[in-house]
Parts: structure tokens; C-alpha cells; sequence
């Protein structure tokens, strides 16, 4: 009998998505693991093919995958979990998003997805009660991710408690004066991951015994270039935080850029923490909050292939993923007295 990819995930010592996601030569994967994934696939003779699954069945069978944009960090990282595990069960994924203003009401209205998905995924999919309903009245299995919704099956981050964690760390290296680069107030996106890290952020200034300051809370819209200009707004302020919190990695390294062509030492006067743990955040020594994207990408694949499987009733599960704090090299403690004028900006 001809090996299995679950033989070769056992015999390499890796899961099952990472198998896929090495023999199919994706990101993500380090040299060593591919390396060694290989030479075992090759050892057991194993060849993957990716259309029996589908001829057997005489059916199409397709993933859809709605989130609120395409081309950002996550949900690119996201995409890539869940299509590893999807490609190994023999699905394909097909993306959809909700992006630009009106996208969730447009989405509703077209329902794209009809006649043309197995299944579905809706990653911090921002629709209203009414909105899910018309969603979930098409009859296509689905689970979500971000947000729990009733009778679906689905996993979370707790953003509230992530963001408390990466402000807290702040606060108890001493810091006092903290902004938050975030999302915009009129997002025409509406998902609730920026508004969640907010009202973490505001827990955690008042579990502190701080005060809240709106003058320091600043979009960055999930970009480098948004946390840029983010930073150059807060260095304007006549008095600079001497820490900030941002929404997400990206907008964390935009304004780190800033910082220091400001002629701002990192951390030694500002100390800047992020969230996510994008790629590049340890070869630029951020301190941020670690959240595995990829496994929740693979986890709710898997959510959505036993809700398919199943030929009755499966249990609802809801399910909270874990978060870190990661601490590197860009948080310390607050500089003593006001820094130089000529760090200011």
C-alpha cells in the first residue's frame, strides 16, 4: 500500500498542513523542516495527488474564505493555514472579501459564494444580526473565526485580553504616558478586532490607575505607513508619550522608523510594543504579542471539514486560542525626566 501524508507528517515529525505546505513549496516553512520533509516523502515513495479526492467523488468541492481585505499580513498568513489543510482533504479555497464602504451590505445582497463553495469561513466577518442571517439562510456549512456566532462552530483570540496584556506590560515597566496606534474611527470596515484592542488598551490604563487621554489614541489604518504617520502626529504633541501601544506589528515598525529619524532612541526614550508577531518582528527585536495565525487558519479548516464530514447533528464548539507577550528589544522602562528637545521631532 502507498504511503500517506499522515505517514510522512509521522515519520517527519510535523503536522499534516506542514507536510502540505513543504511539498508544495509555500512559505512559512523553515529550510530544515522542508528539507527533512522531503527526504522522507521521498523515502516512503510518497506522491501527493491533489485531484483523486475530487475524481473520487465525481463533485467539485470548494472552500470559501471571507475576510474583511486581501493582501494584509494576516489574513495572507490566514489563508495559508486553512488552505493547507483544505488542499490535503482535496478542496481548493476561494477568497472573498468584504472591503470598501457598504462591502458587508454588498456582500450580503450578492451572496457570491452561492453555487460556487462546499463550505464557508468567515474570518472576522463584520456583519450585522440581519446580515449573518441572510448569510447562514443559503444553507452552506460554515464556522466562523474572530468573532463566536449562535450555532456555529468557531475559534477566537480574546483581542480585549491581548491588548490589556501588551499595555500592561507597559505600565508595570513604568510608564505612564501611553498612546495607541490603531484603527480608524470611520473603518468602512467594521470588523471588531481594532475595536476590541482599544477597549483592552482603555482596561488596562484603568486597572493601572491612569488616566485615559484621547489625544493620544491616533489611526494607523493596519500599515507601515499608517503607524509613520501615526508616530509623526504623537511627536508633534506637546508632551510625546514616552510609550505606545500598536494595533498591530506593521503599524509597531512604521512607527519605530519614525522614532528613530527623529533622532528618538528605541527603547531607551520611547518604547514602542505591537501585537500579532509578524514575520520580521524578531530581526527587528520587537516586543509584541505572539498569536499562532497560521494554527488558527489550520484549526478552523478542520472545524469546517468535520462540520462537512458529518452526516447529523456535531456539536457547536467555540474555542479561545491562546496569546503571549514576546519581549525583545524595543520596551524598557520610561526615560527619567522629559528627553531632549531636539528628540522631539
Amino acid at each position: 500500500m502507498s504511503a500517506t501524508i499522515e505517514d510522512v507528517a509521522r515519520a517527519a515529525q510535523v503536522s499534516v498542513a506542514t507536510v502540505s505546505r513543504a511539498l508544495r513549496g509555500l512559505p512559512n516553512v523553515a529550510p530544515s523542516t522542508r528539507e527533512r520533509v522531503v527526504a522522507v516523502a521521498k523515502e516512503l515513495e510518497y506522491v501527493a495527488d491533489p485531484t483523486a479526492s475530487r475524481l473520487a467523488g465525481g463533485q467539485r468541492l470548494v472552500i470559501g474564505l471571507v475576510v474583511p481585505m486581501l493582501g494584509q499580513w494576516y489574513y495572507a498568513k490566514l489563508f495559508s493555514g486553512v488552505e493547507a489543510v483544505a488542499t490535503v482533504a482535496g478542496y481548493d479555497v476561494l477568497p472573498f472579501t468584504t472591503s470598501g464602504p457598504g462591502g458587508s451590505q454588498r456582500f450580503v445582497q450578492q451572496l457570491p459564494f452561492r453555487k460556487r463553495v462546499d463550505g464557508l469561513i468567515l474570518a472576522d466577518a463584520p456583519f450585522d444580526d440581519a446580515q449573518f442571517t441572510a448569510v447562514a439562510r443559503t444553507g452552506v456549512p460554515m464556522v466562523s473565526l474572530g468573532a463566536f456566532a449562535p450555532g456555529v462552530s468557531g475559534i477566537a483570540v480574546d483581542n480585549v485580553a491581548a491588548a490589556e496584556l501588551a499595555v500592561g506590560h507597559l505600565t508595570a515597566l513604568g510608564h505612564t504616558r501611553i498612546a495607541l496606534i490603531g484603527g480608524s474611527p470611520d473603518d468602512p470596515f467594521r470588523f471588531s478586532v481594532p475595536v476590541d484592542r482599544f477597549h483592552g488598551y482603555q482596561e488596562a490604563l484603568r486597572a493601572a490607575g491612569l488616566r485615559f487621554d484621547p489625544t493620544l489614541v491616533v489611526p494607523g489604518n493596519f500599515s507601515a505607513d499608517g503607524g509613520a504617520e501615526a508616530m509623526h502626529r504623537l511627536l508633534l504633541a506637546p508632551t510625546p508619550p514616552t510609550a505606545v501601544f500598536a494595533c498591530s506589528d506593521e503599524m509597531a515598525i512604521g512607527a519605530i522608523q519614525v522614532a528613530r529619524d527623529a533622532g528618538l532612541r528605541v527603547p531607551e526614550d520611547l518604547s514602542v510594543i505591537g501585537i500579532d508577531d509578524h514575520d520580521i518582528s524578531a530581526y527587528v527585536g520587537l516586543t509584541t504579542i505572539h498569536q499562532d495565525v497560521i494554527g488558527q487558519g489550520e484549526r478552523v479548516a478542520h472545524l469546517l471539514l468535520d462540520r462537512l464530514r458529518s452526516d447529523g447533528e456535531i456539536d457547536v464548539l467555540h474555542e479561545r486560542h491562546p496569546t503571549r507577550l514576546v519581549v525583545r528589544r524595543t520596551t524598557a522602562p520610561p526615560p527619567v525626566g522629559d528627553p531632549p528637545a531636539g528628540r522631539r521631532g
